[in-house]
């Protein structure tokens, strides 16, 4: 990486009381884990559009398709102001290299999911959908991975967050500074394994996009391939296809191991697999080997070094 990873994020999550109430909603993960390796962008559009701290509580009414944004108790309609502020902010964030983004779990403005739509007289749920804010967002940002900080509780969905957001920062800086065919060549080569995690079909899918696309420039090849790469990484690395990738590991280092290294290393696996140990246990006895037998291949995938290991990721059973 040349430079620091940069991720947007909710301004309450960050510890700025900014909230309609005056407060904020500091997330600890985010701000003392994560943010010693990435640099938040805070983002409030409440505030930023001009509405005072504190503030009247606001929601979302019909129309479902294009739902406004009014306050609880009188009703005003802040529509207009907060999409004509969300236009300037978005070519703003465009500059800015974002590799991911936190939203805030039920807002009108910057929930991604299942904000409530309330029917016009405020009584009664009449729809679900996202924030005004989150929703352009989304919308002009569709391979930008995004999640709502309420989703990283859950270990698995924290874990395929912010392995898309290295996977993405890795892709801008192919695009910085080695945009060319041999460097799509090396990306893909690179993330094989991390692809066959997800969804072990899309690894000669992806690598056909690489090689067989002569019809299209380097570009243009580029773009497809990241699009199918973004969208594959978003399906969760179960179990299963774990095992499947670091049994293919193994395989390389047949003829290197003892019986006894073969032995201990089926049983870490298994003992993974039956779920009584985490991924890191044979993922790093695995990296072990990769030292000692020095196999050129596995030192380049990002399967076995997709993120800091500080981070933990790995480490839920």
């Amino acid at each position: 990486m040349t430079d620091r990873i940069t991720v947007g994020i909710a301004t309450c999550l960050t510890g700025e009381s900014v909230r309609y109430d005056g407060g904020h909603k500091r997330n600890a993960y985010l701000m003392d884990t994560l943010g010693k390796f990435v640099d938040f962008l805070p983002v409030c559009p409440e505030s930023e559009c001009g509405l005072p701290i504190p503030r009247e509580a606001m929601h979302l009414i019909p129309p479902l398709d294009h739902p406004r944004l009014v306050t609880v108790r009188t009703g005003i309609d802040h529509t207009e102001r907060m999409q004509q502020w969300i236009e300037k902010r978005l070519d703003d964030l465009a500059t800015k290299n974002l590799c991911g983004y936190v939203f805030k779990t039920k807002s009108p403005s910057s929930g991604m999911r299942d904000i409530k739509i309330y029917h016009e007289n405020g009584k009664g749920i009449v729809g679900k959908g996202a924030g005004l804010f989150a929703r352009a967002f989304m919308e002009r940002f569709p391979l930008i991975p995004v999640e709502d900080e309420g989703r990283l509780n859950d270990a698995a969905l924290r874990e395929n967050f912010i392995q898309r957001v290295f996977v993405y920062s890795r892709w801008l800086n192919f695009i910085q500074c080695d945009f060319n065919m041999k460097g799509l060549i090396n990306f893909h080569t690179h993330h094989k394994l991390l692809i066959m995690a997800h969804a072990p079909r899309k690894v000669s899918e992806l690598g056909r996009i690489v090689s067989q696309h002569e019809s299209l420039d380097l570009q243009q090849r580029a773009d497809l391939y990241f699009k199918h790469l973004m969208e594959t990484l978003k399906l969760i690395a179960t179990v299963k296809k774990n095992v499947n990738v670091l049994q293919h590991i193994q395989g390389y280092f047949k003829k290197n191991l003892h019986s006894d290294e073969k032995q201990e290393l089926n049983e870490v696996i298994s003992a993974y697999h039956q779920g009584w140990t985490p991924l890191i246990v044979p993922v790093t006895l695995l990296q072990h080997y990769v030292r000692r037998y020095n196999q050129p291949y596995l030192k380049t995938q990002i399967y076995l070094y997709p993120h800091p290991p500080e981070l933990m990721l790995r480490n839920h059973v």
